[in-house]
């Protein structure tokens, strides 16, 4: 399971492209070159992100303003798996310190 206290952040918004397709985003990394496609709730996480350095429980508090996201702990621990998973694809980054 992934730790809910690390922290994370996105590249600033001006960085990538963003191009809604249907069901699916594309996310143009200008840094890296590589386009990634993806579904939701990835676009509405990196946006929630803003240009902070977030965890799971404070991303999560950011998106239950949005959306439903069920119960609290839950959430949050579904959350420190996506963000586990945008660090591996290299669209966010684990910030040390947490």
């Amino acid at each position: 399971m992934a730790a809910t206290d690390k922290l994370y952040q996105a590249e600033p918004a001006d960085s990538r492209i963003v191009d809604p397709l249907d069901m699916l985003t594309l996310i143009y990394q200008r840094r890296s070159g590589i386009t990634h496609m993806v579904a939701e709730p990835v676009p509405q996480m990196l946006a929630a992100m803003r240009n902070d350095a977030v965890d799971a429980a404070t991303l999560a508090a950011r998106l239950a303003t949005q959306f439903d996201l069920g119960k609290r702990a839950e959430a949050v621990a579904l959350i420190a798996i996506r963000l586990e998973e945008l660090a591996d694809l290299g669209l966010v980054e684990r910030v040390s310190g947490a």
